[in-house]
């Protein structure tokens, strides 16, 4: 029964910190939201796409690789890339009307361009942004 127990411990373990390491690498080369250098950001007539996430989310989940994609292509060589986690900035969510994680803003400066709500499909979810950028 010991054995049984520690093989499900230990299994729990490595899946948690598999998904640990999964979320810190879809991070990197994203800005964490910070209320501040936001709104100097958008002040500045940054183009900034924002990525409203949840940990726990799979929609997220899904959207993360197509998000990366287009992180990394040159037409968004001037675009800030930003991560707003859903459960921890409330503030952020009330203020632009944010329903639910996994939606996708695109903001010229203070001006909200595009917003994608739940959207998984590759080709639809990168119109709605590089038609926004």
């Amino acid at each position: 029964m010991f054995r049984l127990f520690a093989l499900i411990a230990a299994t729990a373990a490595l899946v948690v910190g598999a998904m640990q390491l999964s979320a810190q690498a879809s991070t990197k080369g994203w800005q964490k939201y910070d209320a501040a250098e936001f709104m100097m950001a958008q002040k500045k007539g940054k183009t900034i796409v924002v990525d409203v996430y949840a940990d726990w989310c799979p929609t997220c989940r899904a959207q993360a690789p197509i998000l990366e994609e287009l992180r990394t292509e040159k037409q968004s060589s001037d675009v800030l890339f930003v991560k707003v986690n859903f459960d921890d900035e409330k503030a952020f969510l009330r203020e632009h009307r944010i329903p639910r994680q996994s939606t996708v803003l695109v903001f010229d400066g203070m001006t909200e361009k595009a917003r994608s709500i739940a959207q998984t499909n590759r080709t639809k979810l990168r119109s709605v942004v590089l038609g926004a950028i």
